[in-house]
């Protein structure tokens, strides 16, 4: 197993993001704060945009992961091969791919994308929906699974909407014992963090509970005006 991918085993990833027209919305404060997250122990930095891409990349010592979301809907993490090329001569370490079976904008198939990359050596992480997308990326070799798109589902259980797809999580990681599985998407507390990873999860990512600000505090003034 790659040392970058072992080196985050048990650990916690930070999503650094912000959204367009937001007043955090440059690569500088995007590196200043992942730095901050370094500082208090993540062990590697999810981020998005070849410009915060390259920005994290020369502020941290720790593994970035790389994306690059190009529209809104559909398939828009890293959508293509040019996509996820872009992201590594940005300075990414491991790319992270949308890994549904959803139409991807230039027509290819999820296979097509990846293999030239593995060809490349470049590290692929796989953003799933369901445990359908999960084995399928397994079996496609990717280095990671993330649960992060399961909360997209078209008919998805609202138990889930409150905190981490646990159930997907557990059914992946007992099929898949040997693949590391990362925990992503609706993790908003240190006590959800850690229930993932007693779910088995290899690392879990938290963004907007470390970095969205804007988030944080409409949870606080909700739960003064309630």
């Amino acid at each position: 197993m790659h040392p970058i991918i072992e080196s985050i085993k048990g650990k916690l990833i930070v999503s650094v993001q912000a959204y367009p027209g937001e007043p955090l919305r440059t690569p500088e404060i995007m590196a200043s704060m992942s730095r901050a997250c370094e500082l208090g122990g993540a062990a590697a930095i999810r981020c998005q945009g070849l410009s915060d891409i390259s920005a994290i990349k020369g502020r941290v010592e720790i593994p970035v992961i790389g994306l690059w979301k190009d529209g809104h809907e559909g398939v828009y993490i890293t959508p293509t091969l040019r996509h996820a090329r872009a992201c590594v001569a940005a300075g990414a370490d491991i790319v992270a791919i949308d890994a549904t079976d959803r139409p991807r904008p230039d027509g290819k198939t999820l296979e097509d994308t990846v293999r030239p990359l593995q060809d490349e050596g470049v590290l692929l992480m796989a953003d799933c929906m369901t445990i359908e997308d999960i084995r399928h990326a397994a079996e496609l070799g990717f280095d990671l699974v993330s649960t992060t798109l399961s909360h997209n589902k078209p008919a998805i259980d609202t138990t889930l909407d409150e905190g981490p797809d646990l159930p997907l999580l557990r059914q992946a990681t007992a099929e898949f014992p040997d693949l590391p599985i990362i925990c992503e998407g609706h993790v908003h507390t240190p006590a959800e963090a850690r229930a993932a990873i007693d779910a088995g999860a290899w690392a879990v990512v938290v963004g907007t509970a470390i970095t969205h600000p804007t988030s944080l505090t409409s949870w606080f003034k909700a739960a003064i005006d309630a």
